[in-house]
């Protein structure tokens, strides 16, 4: 999982893998059967492992603007203090480029992933707009990719050594944002 979320689909070689792995790529292929199968078990394996730290507190906020507040708050946290310190910073899911590398399959696979991100901002915004909570004049879908952008944004940003505190930072003016377009 860290060398494609540290390297990417393509970057990654059977070499490295087996490197990684301690075993020779005969284990590799009868165990995974390819190398994009094992990248797709590495996505599953890192939703796993890291989803719950950065949706958790979403799914229990009270109020939209709450479980939104959360969700960039979390992200800032999860993306620049992972759980082993080997683990590179960013999104794994985020920053894949598998889809512009030649793998259609992986490619949607990936995009799947990133779009249930959007698709549950939505619902959550959608519960909110109809328990009065957001005006009627306020474009769902937009703000749902607003928020998804932030989260995005913020992964490159990790990525490229953005602290914590300069992420926090960024999540606060998002707020700022939503309160100034939403009321809240």
């Amino acid at each position: 999982m860290h060398l494609f979320w540290r390297k990417g689909f393509a970057a990654t070689s059977i070499s490295d893998l087996t490197a990684a792995m301690g075993i020779g790529s005969p284990s590799l292929y009868a165990a995974f059967g390819s190398k994009e199968a094992l990248y797709a078990e590495a996505l599953r394996h890192y939703r796993a492992q890291f989803e719950g730290r950065v949706w958790g507190n979403f799914a229990a906020a009270s109020t939209a603007r709450g479980a939104v507040e959360a969700l960039l708050m979390d992200t800032a946290s999860a993306l620049t203090a992972v759980c082993a310190p080997e683990a590179p910073r960013g999104c794994m899911v985020t920053l894949s480029a598998v889809g512009g590398e030649g793998q259609a399959e992986l490619g949607a696979c990936v995009r799947a992933a990133r779009a249930l991100g959007f698709e549950t901002v939505v619902e959550r915004l959608d519960r909110a707009a109809a328990a009065g909570e957001l005006g009627a004049a306020v474009d769902i879908p937009a703000l749902a990719r607003f928020v998804m952008t932030v989260q995005g944004g913020m992964s490159l940003q990790a990525r490229d050594g953005a602290s914590r505190a300069e992420l926090e930072a960024v999540a606060r003016l998002a707020m700022a944002g939503w309160d100034a377009r939403t009321g809240g």
